[in-house]
């Protein structure tokens, strides 16, 4: 009797909370990593086509200029999941920065200060292909589908490089409070309003489109929480429901936010030098202690986020990979 061929096994996939690579390098305490691209299921690959090609209708409606711009720069494919050295072969030229990937949650100072290095922490696996709007924690499609093409635009890139001199003012103000309980309850505050001022720009920020005719038609989505949620995106400028103020430093960083439902408060910036413009302003903030009383409640500040300011300011960089 002929004896079958063994057939390779299948990838084991690199699915969200479902991944054995990704928990391997937790559990060594690996924050960088490298993209093992030969571990993508089929499903995988099929969540990503099925993620892209339903958001493509409501980018054109919903997201603003600069993003469908950074679109069509980086002309990511349905048909795969994209390599994220062909990401950074297109986005380096154009601001300098790139996307480098990493085994989830980054603690906060080291996150921060990727973006003042230009590089971007990129979750590398995907959402489960049964549950596409479910969203227990970044993947590669929020990540890549939502913020890399935001990336690609000078004015927005260089915004996010001053959040990260805004973690270093703040590590530096704490390094230099001799009493312990202070520096902790000043650090905790720092931090809360960097989170919320993030939260409601980077994550979920809205902005004054120029090219189109109001009422909500004047209003455009660039956080990149809207932009990866099929749901929230178009619920973000349509729903009566939303309430939407010009961004003010002192409403944002003392308005608490929940993470598992559509966000009923949103904040608007004019432009994305505007943007720039805020985030120097929460820097001299921050200098002059005008955020070490912000409001209590969410988020919370782990005490990784705050051990990663105590040290962070006196740890090296990390190295770069090619």
């Amino acid at each position: 009797m002929a004896i079958a061929p063994k057939t390779a096994a299948p990838p084991p996939g690199l699915t969200t909370t479902k991944a054995p690579f990704i928990e391997e390098a937790r559990s060594h305490g690996d924050i960088y990593i490298h993209q093992p691209y030969e571990l993508y299921s089929a499903d995988n690959q099929a969540t990503w086509g099925a993620l892209l090609g339903r958001m493509q209708d409501r980018w054109r409606r919903y997201a603003n200029e600069r993003f469908l711009e950074g679109l069509d720069k980086l002309r990511l494919s349905p048909a795969r999941i994209p390599r994220l050295e062909e990401i950074n072969q297109f986005m380096q030229p154009l601001t300098g920065f790139r996307a480098r990937a990493v085994s989830g949650y980054v603690p906060s100072y080291v996150f921060f200060d990727c973006l003042r290095r230009r590089e971007f922490p990129t979750t590398i696996t995907i959402r489960d292909g049964h549950s596409l709007e479910y969203l227990p924690e970044p993947d590669i499609f929020h990540d890549v589908g939502g913020h890399v093409p935001m990336h690609t635009d000078p004015a927005f890139a260089q915004a996010l490089v001053r959040f990260g001199d805004c973690a270093a003012a703040a590590a530096r103000r704490a390094s230099a409070i001799a009493d312990e309980h202070e520096k902790l309850r000043m650090l905790t505050s720092n931090i809360r309003a960097m989170s919320r001022f993030f939260w409601f720009s980077v994550e979920f920020g809205l902005m004054r489109s120029t090219r189109s005719a109001p009422p909500n038609g004047s209003l455009k989505v660039y956080g990149s929480g809207l932009l990866s949620s099929f749901g929230e995106i178009a619920h973000a400028i349509d729903s009566p429901a939303v309430q939407r103020f010009p961004f003010q430093i002192e409403w944002v960083v003392n308005q608490a936010f929940e993470i598992d439902h559509y966000q009923p408060l949103l904040y608007i910036v004019d432009s994305f030098d505007h943007l720039f413009a805020l985030v120097t302003e929460l820097e001299q903030w921050m200098v002059a202690g005008k955020l070490d009383n912000v409001a209590p409640g969410e988020p919370e500040v782990s005490e990784t986020d705050l051990a990663s300011f105590l040290h962070g300011d006196k740890a090296p960089p990390p190295v770069t990979q090619p």
